[in-house]
């Protein structure tokens, strides 16, 4: 019953969102088609171009037929080049996709060991330094820590490229070293801000009665953790998970310019300068859903995880 409410909200949030995006770009002042063709374009060939782009139809009119071709796959064509946008878009976020989850799993790889290691030992000198270190790298931007990555691994030691993107079917090798920089970026921020949360998350369960009735009965603070708490332990940790990887997908768009990596922030950023507003709508309407639908996924997680969602 949680999934299919949750499904409803999904459906009419997405749908108000994609009112909200259309609403917002069409309001902005300046015309596609003076963009497209310059200044010294006659009238004639403007109002060609307008009516070639729809943008001389009513507003709802324009909106349906934009909802209409979201939802039947169909983005329309660019205003600057005239190609489809739906082939170019998928390529993107596939770029995308790949360096947001391979930081998203290494925020968890280090985040999820030092976050429990500096709870289980937060009255210790090794737990207070794990916890001012995650504290230090959480106030680091991700530029900035692509900017000093660049310059340890690239410039100095010459181990990996400093930016350029190969797609893994054409180099794998080459993929995984140009992948390597901007994933660490994103993550290894990401890493310090949740080693934050599952160190409190950890902390509360420590002290929860039924964690301590489990080592009242010879069970070791590790292996009671692992039995008994670590379940509970993650329903918070899921919660920032879902947050950041939403920050994941805003914040890389300025790690593909800083590796020039061309993914949906590359595409998103370009569109943008040349006033490309159908691609600005596909591409923000796409980031809008994925946000979205990480959020419908860690309600439904939340159920699996804690048997009073599903009763209540």
């Amino acid at each position: 019953m949680i999934v299919l409410r949750r499904a409803v909200i999904l459906l009419v949030t997405t749908a108000v969102a994609s009112l909200v995006v259309f609403a917002l770009l069409a309001v902005l002042p300046g015309d596609p088609a003076q963009v497209a063709l310059g200044v010294n374009a006659t009238p004639e060939l403007l109002a060609k171009a307008r009516h070639e782009f729809g943008t001389d139809r009513p507003l709802p009119v324009q909106y349906a037929d934009w909802l209409g071709g979201l939802l039947s796959g169909d983005l329309g064509r660019s205003y600057v080049t005239g190609e489809p946008i739906a082939p170019r878009l998928l390529d993107r976020f596939e770029v995308t996709l790949w360096l947001v989850g391979t930081a998203m799993v290494i925020a968890a790889l280090v985040a999820v060991p030092l976050g429990a290691f500096a709870a289980v030992r937060h009255r210790r000198t090794s737990g207070v330094l794990v916890s001012a270190a995650s504290q230090l790298g959480a106030a680091v931007p991700g530029f900035l820590a692509g900017i000093l990555l660049v310059e340890v691994f690239a410039v100095h030691l010459r181990l990996l490229p400093s930016g350029g993107w190969t797609p893994p079917n054409a180099d794998f090798g080459a993929f995984l070293r140009g992948l390597v920089l901007p994933a660490l970026s994103l993550g290894l921020v990401q890493a310090a801000v949740l080693t934050r949360y599952v160190r409190s998350a950890v902390l509360d369960v420590l002290r929860a009665d039924y964690l301590r009735t489990a080592r009242a009965k010879g069970l070791g603070p590790v292996r009671a953790l692992v039995r008994h708490g670590l379940r509970n332990a993650a329903v918070p940790v899921v919660t920032v998970l879902g947050l950041q990887l939403a920050t994941l997908l805003v914040g890389a768009v300025i790690i593909e310019r800083v590796f020039v990596v061309p993914g949906l922030g590359s595409l998103l950023l370009d569109a943008v300068g040349t006033r490309d507003l159908v691609v600005v709508q596909d591409v923000v309407m796409l980031l809008v859903v994925a946000v979205l639908l990480v959020n419908f996924l860690v309600d439904v997680l939340y159920a699996v995880l804690d048997p009073k969602l599903r009763r209540a």
